[in-house]
């Protein structure tokens, strides 16, 4: 989990660079890209025009608009509910993250694929660490309210404006035993951060490249969020994009996830010109 670094307005992410905020950022000129590639990473992601009227092949996940409980589908209302009645839902620090953060991640990962399961005691030590040092992170834990313990959390982004979701797990348990933890969670943050700390809007994120989650149909059926349409371009280091473009003609037949993922954004990428 390590390779989280910062450029400007540029954070590293496994070896792409990725913009801050997502609202702010423009199309990007070529020869700022050459620089920003110049040392580390091997691609740039750039969107812009967030929000755009136009649907393209790359949007951002988001709420902007804070409704009232009652204009949420009855069987959402009954599950936040019961969430509500069972759990806590508060902002914890990243100190008291990280001593519960490993148990949960191994419980929810018996949900994933294979191939996904790959946290050690060291990555999460080495994530909480990069936290840290991002200085902008808020955490918030779900916590049983008469044991005690804590079986869920999100790590979420404050920005000028908008607040990102960027991380959020439950202990497998929970999610399977009708006390729907996610529920409750995404509830309480969407009031805390739209209600409470008005902000423009929160986001899940962008779409995703790896489709493994269902997390992002889960807030647009179950809690109003919204496609916020963008441009999307890319840009390869040189020998990085040979290498993208020889593979491309034969990304249905690549069966390594990492090298699809990348292909799949190359995908959107042209589709979004």
């Amino acid at each position: 989990m390590k390779g989280l670094e910062r450029k400007s307005s540029w954070r590293l992410y496994k070896n792409a660079w990725i913009f801050l905020e997502e609202s702010k950022e423009n199309l990007l000129p070529k020869e700022e890209a050459k620089s920003i590639l110049k040392d580390k990473g091997w691609m740039i992601r750039n969107t812009y025009d967030f929000d755009t009227k136009e649907e393209t092949s790359f949007w951002f996940i988001i709420k902007d608009k804070l409704e009232d409980i009652s204009e949420l589908p009855s069987s959402t209302r009954k599950k936040i509910r019961r969430a509500l009645k069972i759990y806590n839902f508060r902002i914890i620090t990243l100190e008291e993250l990280r001593t519960v953060a490993y148990n949960i991640v191994i419980s929810a990962e018996q949900s994933y694929d294979n191939l996904l399961r790959h946290t050690t005691k060291d990555s999460i030590e080495c994530l909480i660490d990069e936290y840290k040092n991002d200085g902008n992170k808020e955490c918030w834990c779900v916590e049983n309210k008469i044991s005690g313990e804590i079986v869920g959390f999100s790590v979420n982004t404050i920005k000028t404006d908008s607040c990102e979701y960027d991380n959020a797990k439950c202990k497998w348990e929970s999610l399977h035993d009708c006390s729907q933890p996610f529920y409750g969670l995404f509830y309480t943050m969407n009031q805390y951060y739209l209600g409470g700390k008005k902000l423009k809007y929160v986001c899940d994120g962008s779409r995703s490249i790896t489709e493994h989650s269902n997390i992002q149909p889960f807030l647009e059926y179950n809690f109003k969020f919204r496609k916020a349409y963008c441009k999307l371009n890319v840009y390869y280091k040189w020998w990085f994009g040979v290498v993208v473009k020889l593979l491309f003609p034969f990304r249905n037949l690549i069966p390594f996830r990492n090298v699809k993922a990348i292909l799949r954004m190359e995908e959107y990428s042209r589709k979004s010109k």
